[in-house]
C-alpha cells in the first residue's frame, strides 16, 4: 500500500511538472523533462544525503513508467480541455504530501536523528517544486514566496516523527502525516492564506 501511495504522489508531481511547462509555453519534450525533474529531484537529493546507492529511481521501472504515463496523459488532456486556475497548486499539494512523508519514512529507516528526519522529509517534499519552478523561469520559486508550502511539509514531518515515536503503525503514520500536509496546503490555497512577509527593520 505504501508503494502505491508513493506512486500516486510521484504521478501528481509529474502532472504538476507538465502543467507548469504548459503555462510556460514549453514543447512536449520540455513537459516530460519537468515531469521527471519534479518527480525524482526530492528523492534523489535525499538518497545522496543518506549515501544510498543506487538511486531509488534507477532500478524501479514501475516508477519511471508511472511518471511517463502521468506526464503524457496530462499533455493529452491539455490538448482538449483547459484545467481550472488552481489545478497546478492542488495537484502539487498531493505530491508534496505524499513525497514528504515518504522522505520521512526513508530517513527513519536510515536510523538518522529525529531532527535529521524532519529536515530530510521537508527537503524531499519541496525540492521537486523548486527545480520545476527554476526550470520554468519562475523566481522566486513557490517555496521562497509567502506561501504555506514548506511549513505544511514541516508540520507533516513533525507529525510523522511524533507518531513514529508513539510507535504507531507505518501505514497509519504515513496516511495521517500526509493528511496533515495536504489539509494545510489545500486550506491555504482555497482560503488564500499566506505567511507574513519579511519587513525591513528601520
Amino acid at each position: 500500500m505504501l508503494h502505491v501511495l508513493y506512486l500516486i504522489g510521484v504521478a501528481a508531481f509529474a502532472a504538476s511538472g507538465v502543467l507548469a511547462a504548459h503555462r510556460a509555453n514549453m514543447d512536449p519534450f520540455g513537459g516530460l523533462v519537468l515531469a521527471f525533474a519534479a518527480s525524482v529531484s526530492g528523492g534523489t537529493l535525499r538518497d545522496l544525503i543518506l549515501d544510498r546507492h543506487p538511486l531509488y529511481w534507477t532500478h524501479d521501472a514501475v516508477l519511471l513508467t508511472v511518471i511517463a504515463c502521468a506526464g503524457i496523459g496530462t499533455m493529452l488532456y491539455l490538448r482538449r480541455w483547459e484545467l481550472p486556475q488552481r489545478s497546478l497548486m492542488v495537484v502539487d499539494a498531493v505530491g508534496l504530501a505524499v513525497v514528504t512523508v515518504m522522505g520521512a519514512r526513508a530517513a527513519v529507516d536510515a536510523h538518522v536523528t529525529p531532527v535529521a528526519v524532519v529536515i530530510l522529509a521537508v527537503l524531499t517534499g519541496v525540492t521537486g517544486e523548486v527545480v520545476r519552478d527554476v526550470l520554468c523561469g519562475q523566481f522566486p520559486p513557490l517555496l521562497l514566496r509567502e506561501e504555506v508550502y514548506a511549513t505544511a511539509a514541516l508540520a507533516g514531518a513533525l507529525c510523522y516523527q511524533l507518531l513514529h515515536w508513539l510507535q504507531a503503525g507505518p501505514t497509519l503514520t504515513t496516511v495521517v502525516a500526509a493528511g496533515v500536509v495536504l489539509s494545510l496546503r489545500l486550506t491555504a490555497i482555497f482560503r488564500d492564506l499566506h505567511l507574513p512577509r519579511l519587513q525591513s527593520v528601520r
